[in-house]
Protein backbone atom coordinates (compact mmCIF):
# COMPACT_ATOMS: atom_id res chain seq x y z
CA UNK A 1 0.00 0.00 0.00
CA UNK A 2 1.38 3.61 -0.95
CA UNK A 3 1.87 6.03 1.90
CA UNK A 4 -0.62 8.30 0.76
CA UNK A 5 -3.22 5.48 1.08
CA UNK A 6 -1.87 4.89 3.89
CA UNK A 7 -2.48 8.31 5.44
CA UNK A 8 -5.41 8.45 4.07
CA UNK A 9 -6.53 5.43 6.02
CA UNK A 10 -5.12 6.72 9.20
CA UNK A 11 -6.60 9.94 9.03
CA UNK A 12 -9.93 8.41 8.51
CA UNK A 13 -9.91 5.75 10.92
CA UNK A 14 -8.60 8.48 13.55
CA UNK A 15 -11.39 10.83 11.97
CA UNK A 16 -14.19 8.14 12.33
CA UNK A 17 -12.64 6.85 15.85
CA UNK A 18 -12.69 10.71 17.59
CA UNK A 19 -16.28 11.07 16.04
CA UNK A 20 -17.29 7.65 17.64
CA UNK A 21 -16.23 9.00 21.21
CA UNK A 22 -17.57 12.48 21.00
CA UNK A 23 -21.16 10.72 19.96
CA UNK A 24 -20.66 8.43 22.51
CA UNK A 25 -19.34 11.05 25.08
CA UNK A 26 -22.25 13.25 24.02
CA UNK A 27 -25.03 10.36 24.57
CA UNK A 28 -23.19 9.16 28.22
CA UNK A 29 -23.20 13.02 29.74
CA UNK A 30 -26.78 13.29 27.70
CA UNK A 31 -28.62 13.26 31.46
CA UNK A 32 -30.84 15.13 33.57
CA UNK A 33 -31.72 18.73 32.72
CA UNK A 34 -33.22 21.57 34.01
CA UNK A 35 -34.86 24.49 32.19
CA UNK A 36 -37.64 27.01 32.47
CA UNK A 37 -40.91 27.05 29.88
CA UNK A 38 -39.71 30.01 27.33
CA UNK A 39 -40.84 30.40 23.65
CA UNK A 40 -38.52 28.45 21.21
CA UNK A 41 -40.89 25.68 20.05
CA UNK A 42 -38.63 25.10 16.85
CA UNK A 43 -35.78 24.69 19.12
CA UNK A 44 -34.40 21.78 20.81
CA UNK A 45 -32.42 22.68 23.72
CA UNK A 46 -28.99 21.72 24.79
CA UNK A 47 -28.50 22.11 28.47
CA UNK A 48 -27.71 20.21 31.18
CA UNK A 49 -28.77 20.02 34.70
CA UNK A 50 -26.24 17.42 35.52
CA UNK A 51 -23.31 19.04 38.34
CA UNK A 52 -20.38 16.64 37.24
CA UNK A 53 -16.96 18.38 37.34
CA UNK A 54 -16.39 17.17 33.67
CA UNK A 55 -16.82 19.72 30.29
CA UNK A 56 -19.34 19.83 28.99
CA UNK A 57 -20.66 17.26 27.31
CA UNK A 58 -19.94 16.82 23.58
CA UNK A 59 -22.55 15.31 21.14
CA UNK A 60 -25.10 18.79 20.71
CA UNK A 61 -23.94 19.62 18.19
CA UNK A 62 -21.36 17.06 16.77
CA UNK A 63 -19.44 17.35 19.33
CA UNK A 64 -20.99 20.94 21.28
CA UNK A 65 -22.32 20.40 22.26
CA UNK A 66 -22.25 21.24 20.82
CA UNK A 67 -20.65 21.38 22.15
CA UNK A 68 -23.70 23.40 23.60
CA UNK A 69 -24.82 21.79 26.98
CA UNK A 70 -24.72 24.31 30.35
CA UNK A 71 -23.89 23.12 33.62
CA UNK A 72 -26.11 23.96 36.62
CA UNK A 73 -23.84 24.19 39.12
CA UNK A 74 -20.98 26.16 36.89
CA UNK A 75 -23.69 28.36 35.97
CA UNK A 76 -25.31 28.81 38.97
CA UNK A 77 -21.73 29.80 40.48
CA UNK A 78 -21.21 32.37 37.58
CA UNK A 79 -24.83 33.69 38.67
CA UNK A 80 -24.23 33.56 42.02
CA UNK A 81 -27.63 31.87 43.04
CA UNK A 82 -28.95 28.40 44.16
CA UNK A 83 -28.13 25.41 42.06
CA UNK A 84 -31.45 24.01 42.90
CA UNK A 85 -33.13 27.00 40.86
CA UNK A 86 -30.68 26.94 37.96
CA UNK A 87 -31.49 23.20 37.54
CA UNK A 88 -35.07 23.45 37.71
CA UNK A 89 -34.98 26.63 35.09
CA UNK A 90 -32.88 24.19 32.65
CA UNK A 91 -35.09 21.32 32.61
CA UNK A 92 -38.32 23.14 32.27
CA UNK A 93 -36.68 25.04 29.35
CA UNK A 94 -35.58 21.94 27.73
CA UNK A 95 -38.85 20.27 28.65
CA UNK A 96 -40.49 23.03 26.62
CA UNK A 97 -38.56 23.52 24.05
CA UNK A 98 -38.22 19.32 22.80
CA UNK A 99 -39.17 19.05 19.10
CA UNK A 100 -42.29 17.56 18.52
CA UNK A 101 -41.55 16.38 15.36
CA UNK A 102 -38.15 15.52 13.68
CA UNK A 103 -35.95 18.26 11.54
CA UNK A 104 -36.12 17.80 8.06
CA UNK A 105 -32.28 16.41 6.74
CA UNK A 106 -29.98 18.72 6.62
CA UNK A 107 -32.32 21.59 8.89
CA UNK A 108 -31.04 22.02 12.28
CA UNK A 109 -32.14 24.44 15.04
CA UNK A 110 -30.57 28.03 15.13
CA UNK A 111 -28.57 27.73 18.24
CA UNK A 112 -28.46 31.84 18.53
CA UNK A 113 -32.14 31.75 18.74
CA UNK A 114 -32.33 28.98 21.28
CA UNK A 115 -29.74 30.87 23.65
CA UNK A 116 -31.00 33.95 23.77
CA UNK A 117 -34.98 32.12 24.42
CA UNK A 118 -32.48 30.30 27.48
CA UNK A 119 -31.28 33.00 28.48
CA UNK A 120 -34.64 35.15 28.67
CA UNK A 121 -35.59 32.03 29.85
CA UNK A 122 -32.64 32.30 33.25
CA UNK A 123 -33.54 35.71 33.73
CA UNK A 124 -37.10 35.95 33.91
CA UNK A 125 -37.45 32.50 36.46
CA UNK A 126 -34.17 33.78 38.06
CA UNK A 127 -35.34 37.38 38.61
CA UNK A 128 -31.71 38.11 37.27
CA UNK A 129 -30.38 40.71 34.29
CA UNK A 130 -30.94 38.58 30.50
CA UNK A 131 -27.46 40.54 29.69
CA UNK A 132 -25.62 39.31 32.95
CA UNK A 133 -27.18 35.42 31.77
CA UNK A 134 -25.86 35.59 28.73
CA UNK A 135 -22.26 36.88 29.78
CA UNK A 136 -22.49 33.93 31.83
CA UNK A 137 -23.53 31.43 29.61
CA UNK A 138 -20.78 32.51 27.03
CA UNK A 139 -18.09 32.52 29.48
CA UNK A 140 -19.09 29.31 30.34
CA UNK A 141 -19.20 27.86 26.38
CA UNK A 142 -16.23 29.39 25.80
CA UNK A 143 -14.47 27.46 28.71
CA UNK A 144 -15.64 24.10 28.13
CA UNK A 145 -15.26 25.00 23.84
CA UNK A 146 -11.17 25.43 25.77
CA UNK A 147 -11.14 22.51 28.04
CA UNK A 148 -12.01 20.37 25.01
CA UNK A 149 -9.39 21.61 22.90
CA UNK A 150 -6.93 21.51 25.10
CA UNK A 151 -8.27 17.50 25.94
CA UNK A 152 -8.39 17.10 22.01
CA UNK A 153 -4.60 18.20 22.13
CA UNK A 154 -3.49 15.88 24.65
CA UNK A 155 -4.87 13.02 23.12
CA UNK A 156 -3.53 13.35 19.56
CA UNK A 157 -0.01 14.38 21.17
CA UNK A 158 -0.49 11.17 23.00
CA UNK A 159 -1.11 9.17 20.00
CA UNK A 160 1.55 10.78 18.39
CA UNK A 161 3.77 9.76 21.16
CA UNK A 162 2.73 6.36 21.29
CA UNK A 163 3.22 5.77 17.06
CA UNK A 164 -0.21 5.82 16.46
CA UNK A 165 -0.24 9.01 14.93
CA UNK A 166 1.86 10.80 12.32
CA UNK A 167 1.88 14.88 13.15
CA UNK A 168 0.53 15.32 10.52
CA UNK A 169 -2.07 13.27 11.14
CA UNK A 170 -2.61 15.16 14.35
CA UNK A 171 -2.82 18.26 12.66
CA UNK A 172 -5.17 17.45 10.15
CA UNK A 173 -7.57 15.51 12.86
CA UNK A 174 -6.99 19.20 14.80
CA UNK A 175 -8.00 21.17 11.46
CA UNK A 176 -10.98 19.03 10.72
CA UNK A 177 -11.97 19.68 14.15
CA UNK A 178 -11.90 23.61 14.67
CA UNK A 179 -13.46 24.01 10.53
CA UNK A 180 -16.28 21.68 12.03
CA UNK A 181 -15.96 18.79 9.58
CA UNK A 182 -15.71 16.68 12.36
CA UNK A 183 -16.94 16.83 15.50
CA UNK A 184 -15.51 17.92 18.92
CA UNK A 185 -14.92 21.58 18.21
CA UNK A 186 -16.87 24.45 18.99
CA UNK A 187 -19.19 27.13 17.27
Amino acid sequence: MNPTKKMTLGMSGAALALAAGIGFAGMASATTTTPSPSPSASSSASTDGSTGTAPDGMGRHGGRGGHGMVQASALAAKLGVDETKVSDVLKAFRDANKPTTRPADGQKPDPATRDAALAKALADSLGIDEAKVTQALEELRTEAQAERAAGLKTRLDQAVTDGKLTQAEADAVTKAVQNGIIGGGGR
